[in-house]
């Protein structure tokens, strides 16, 4: 008799374990959703700026030209570990964004949404699932990969909780880095137009606000 009810007892914690562990996992990956109606980002040339700053014992400069407003749908996220280099402790997280018709769809189509090393990539099991977003070349006009460096702590620890399935609004400047520190120096550029793909077709963006809209 003993044994019997120390073996459902195990049994009923490990079954909340599980349950816990399952929460936090969804909670944390998100969820896959489509949202119809989202615009395309807005990017205002403004006058130039920049914000300087010591990181790791690098002198960075950012320097910005264009304002920008980007209304997306989250589609996969990728964390960087800050230990590892200067770009991972200036943009800890990348963001895959989608908006228009790839927003609106990706919930329909079977996208394969993924991110390493700085580049986002998807992909579907056949090019007629992409007929209602009008192709291949929607898509890499109607989503990108975002670097995002938060402008401050609050910014940091609201970017930590972005996730997939987020319908989100950041507002920020495109920005370009350089780091300096004794003989090292690295330069980091923002793409400037959402027409672009490949190498250097990312956004930099330096983030000024977040807000979650649903």
């Amino acid at each position: 008799m003993f044994n019997k009810s120390s073996n459902i007892v195990k049994i009923a914690i490990l079954a909340l374990i599980i349950l816990v562990v399952g929460g936090y996992i969804y909670l944390n990956m998100g969820v896959r959703r489509g949202i119809p109606g989202i615009p395309d980002p807005i990017q205002t040339e403004e006058e130039a700026g920049n914000v300087q700053m010591e990181v790791d014992g690098y002198n960075v400069l950012i320097n910005y030209e264009y304002s920008y407003e980007i209304e997306a749908l989250v589609l996969h996220t990728k964390n960087y570990t800050p230990s590892l280099s200067i770009g991972d402790k200036l943009a800890p997280k990348d963001l895959a964004l989608g908006w228009g018709v790839v927003a609106e769809y990706n919930d329909r189509i079977d996208f394969h949404w993924g991110q390493s090393g700085r580049w986002y990539s998807w992909r579907v099991s056949s090019y007629e699932e992409l007929l209602p977003v009008g192709g291949e070349s929607e898509v890499s006009l109607h989503s990108a990969n975002n670097h995002i460096i938060p402008a401050n702590p609050t910014i940091k620890r609201q970017l930590k909780k972005i996730k997939r399935g987020d319908h989100i609004k950041m507002k920020g400047h495109l920005a370009n880095v350089y780091a300096s520190k004794g003989d090292k120096s690295i330069t980091w550029n923002s793409s400037t137009t959402r027409e672009d793909t490949g190498n250097g077709a990312c956004e930099l963006i330096y983030v000024t606000d977040i807000q979650w809209l649903d």
